[in-house]
This record gives structure tokens, sequence and C-alpha cells, in this order.
């Protein structure tokens, strides 16, 4: 193990005549993430230089305190798919080791962001912390800056209803199920992906065909037990329907399963990857005496999500919602 991070710039990277940067975790690029971006964005185009947004992979708790080390809002694909609407010139992953981890704040500010990222200025949110037991705050940044010759930009908490937004207060809301209150502060729906696999074919035969999606990502944090209201973005459209996630107490034996049952489609989707997007939790999951009754409760799930999306009463609803206030610059509360 070597004691330093590979000095090379990144693939691409220009040397000259210098960068704009941000950096952080950004699990979600949620909306006050979006804020920062923002702010690079249009400081960089105002200085006519590229803007860099650098981020980490794995998560630094992941190798600080493994056992601390949050559920994942976003995964890199996913952070790399939203990052590509930010107007960004270059996001760059770095790889977070202990290596790293060791790093003090000037020396990782000295080694990362001015050698290898070429930084002349930095934007960064109002709470970063980095360096070794994140012993570096903006403070220590704009004492650094001087010393070095870079500009230090604080962007301010974006806030929904007088508290700032934040990864684990999202986190913390999907749990419970909040899906709407999530789209609100994510300024879209909450998803996730994965492959179309074989089930066990109870859904078609109970009158409702479904799709048994497999998160891959071990990491990805999954919302609370439930039925929700979905969409799902298909390879060739984006439907609407409802989604089982968690155990199947109704059939003794079966598997925990995230199955997807779309209104008005009876395709095969084996092999295909899916996205969810949350819009809407529905019920828990209970245990019923008859499959009588549960039919008649998945009935009632259906009906439930239509009228929920006709009447624009979703998380999908929120998201778009939040993205307009944020174009045109205003405050959700």
């Amino acid at each position: 193990m070597t004691d330093a991070v590979d000095p090379r710039l990144p693939p691409g990277l220009p040397a000259e005549p210098g960068t704009l940067v941000t950096v952080g975790t950004f699990d979600g690029v949620h909306r006050g993430h979006w804020k920062v971006l923002e702010t690079l964005r249009s400081r960089a185009d105002a200085a006519g230089l590229p803007a860099v947004l650098a981020t980490f992979d794995p998560h630094p708790l992941r190798v600080v305190r493994p056992a601390d080390a949050p559920r994942l809002l976003t995964t890199p694909l996913e952070k790399k798919e939203i990052l590509a609407e930010s107007g960004l010139d270059y996001a760059v992953f770095i790889p977070f080791t202990d290596v790293l981890r060791s790093y003090s704040p000037e020396r990782f500010v000295k080694e990362i962001l001015v050698d290898r990222l070429r930084m002349h200025d930095l934007v960064i949110g109002y709470d970063h912390g980095f360096g070794k037991g994140r012993s570096g705050d903006v403070e220590t940044l704009r004492t650094i800056g001087e010393r070095l010759g870079f500009g230090v930009e604080v962007v301010e908490a974006l806030e929904i209803d007088g508290e700032a937004i934040s990864s684990s207060r999202i986190r913390t809301a999907l749990v419970e199920g909040r899906v709407v209150d999530a789209a609100r502060a994510l300024g879209r729906p909450y998803s996730l992906r994965g492959p179309v696999i074989r089930g066990e074919g109870r859904g078609r035969a109970l009158g409702f065909p479904t799709a048994n999606i497999q998160v891959p990502d071990s990491d990805k944090l999954l919302p609370r037990e439930g039925v929700y209201a979905v969409t799902a973005t298909l390879r060739s459209a984006t439907r609407r329907g409802v989604l089982h996630l968690g155990p199947r107490p109704t059939f003794q034996g079966s598997p925990p399963s995230v199955e997807l049952h779309l209104f008005d489609f009876d395709g095969d989707l084996y092999g295909e990857e899916v996205r969810v997007d949350f819009c809407a939790w529905l019920r828990e999951i209970h245990r019923f005496a008859t499959v009588e009754a549960l039919i008649e409760a998945i009935r009632d799930d259906c009906a439930q999500a239509i009228d929920l999306f006709q009447g624009g009463r979703t998380a999908c609803r929120a998201g778009e919602d939040a993205r307009r206030v944020a174009a045109e610059g205003g405050r959700l509360s």
C-alpha cells in the first residue's frame, strides 16, 4: 500500500487554465446539493473555467466506520445519471481508501483539489466536513485558501418547512414510507432499479401479473415495506402501477419480493432493467385469511393508486413541483 494518491490528472481533465470545484459525498443529489451545483456552474460560466464536481466511491463511512455507513439514496450509476443533467463539465469519482482517510485537511486540498484538479476556486456547502476525522470545515478551507491562493464560496442551506434539506432527513422519510416528503426534498421521486427476474407466477394466477425486480446493489436504501403507487420506466415507455415491497405472509414459505404490477400491460419484461419511481404509500403488508381477500385488497390498491394519479396527489407530482420551484429560484415551503 502506498502513502499517496495517484498524482495524475483524471482522464480528459484539462491542466490549464484551472477549474472551479465542489467536493462532497452528494448522496441523493437532492435539492440542497443542486443549489451548490447551480452556484458552481454559474460561477464557472462567469469565469470561463470548467466546472468540476469531486465525489467519492464508496461512501466514506464504508471505510471509516462501516457499521455506521448509511444505505445509499443513489448508487454510483444513479448519481452519474443525475449529474449528467447538471450542466457540469466534469464529475470525478475519487476512490475513498484507507490512504485517503488519513489525509489531513490541508493535504487533501493541496494534493487532490489543487494539484490534481487544478482548482482555481472552490464552491462548497455550508456544512462540509473533510480530512482525517472530518477535522476540516468551511473556516479551515478559507484559511487554506488564503495560503494556497484560491477563493471559497459557501452555499447556504436550502430549507423545507424551516429545516435544512439533508440526505439523512430523506432517509428517515423513506424508512417511514413518506415518499412524497422525500420527493419534495430530492426534487424528483425516489427510485430503484433492477432487472426483472422469474418469480413464482402467483400474481398472474391471481389476475394481477407482476414483474419481480431484483435489486442488485445491497447498499441501496429500500423504503418502508408496504404497497405503493409507482411509475415504471421500461425500454418502450413509462407506465403506472402498484408495487409490493417486502414479505408475502399470505403465502407461507414465499420469500420477500419487489413485485410490480402495471396497469393495462401484459408484455414480457424478463431480463429487462426497470426503474421504479415511488409515487405514494398505499398500505402496510397484511396476512390475508383467504386468497379471495388478497385479490380484493389488490383491486382496492389499484383503484386507490389510479385515484391518486388522477388527482395529482403523488410524489411524482411533488417532484415536478420541486423542480419547477428550483428552476424559478424560489423556496418550497
